[in-house]
């Protein structure tokens, strides 16, 4: 299972809104838009994903500072990376239960409108050879600009205190080694992120996957 924390906090959701949200937050490679997929898969709900409202290589904290406003207005103008510029606008239904994935997602602003926060953590040399492998020469000369912003708002945040758990996001190229079935090892503790440091993450396992359609199972 998953390594759960305790409510001690709770959630103020958005006021008048039965909508259920999950936020998923983690370092670029970590398995969070794979965990994100399969859990949309499972339960129908949406996903709203921040790659597709940074504002470029630059955006990190751009983009995660919209995600409140968007859950706000339930809808969201794409980002056009050829571009360079806001292209389209998306509407979200306001019922169906919502998934955020991408790296900011996780802030305190956030936080508070959500149902529930999960932090997807994964050792650094398995993330860049992941990300790597799956955005190539596009991501390889931003790399170290991102991986920068992600520490600086690790820092300003502290996503993995915000979340209600720790998941481990797997020692393959695919995150799903880590979903039920699968025998993925933790990652090893590190000492390159801010304290205080997340608890040490475990396999995803059936147990978790209910919990979570659980939480997001809409309301009559």
């Amino acid at each position: 299972m998953s390594t759960v924390k305790p409510d001690t906090e709770g959630s103020t959701a958005l006021a008048g809104s039965d909508r259920r949200v999950i936020v998923i937050d983690g370092r670029s490679g970590s398995g969070k838009t794979e965990l994100a997929t399969a859990l949309a898969a499972d339960t129908g709900a949406q996903v709203l994903r921040l790659d597709s409202v940074y504002p470029g290589w630059g955006g990190l904290a751009a983009g995660s500072a919209l995600v409140p406003d968007i859950l706000a207005a339930n809808r969201w103008q794409r980002w056009d990376w050829a571009t360079s510029r806001y292209a389209e606008w998306h509407e979200l239904d306001p019922v169906l239960p919502l998934i955020v994935e991408g790296c900011g997602a996780l802030s305190r602003a956030t936080r508070a409108l959500a149902t529930h926060g999960i932090w997807v953590e994964l050792d650094e040399a398995t993330r860049k050879t992941r990300a790597l492998a799956r955005d190539g020469d596009a991501y390889a000369p931003h790399w170290d600009e991102w991986a920068a912003q992600e520490l600086a708002f690790i820092a300003r945040e502290n996503p993995a205190g915000l979340a209600d758990e720790i998941v481990g996001g797997g020692g393959g190229s695919d995150a799903a080694r880590t979903l039920p079935g699968t025998t993925a090892q933790a990652p090893p503790a590190t000492t390159t992120q801010a304290p205080p440091a997340p608890p040490l993450p475990v396999p995803i396992t059936s147990a978790d996957l209910a919990r979570w359609r659980a939480l997001l199972a809409h309301l009559a």
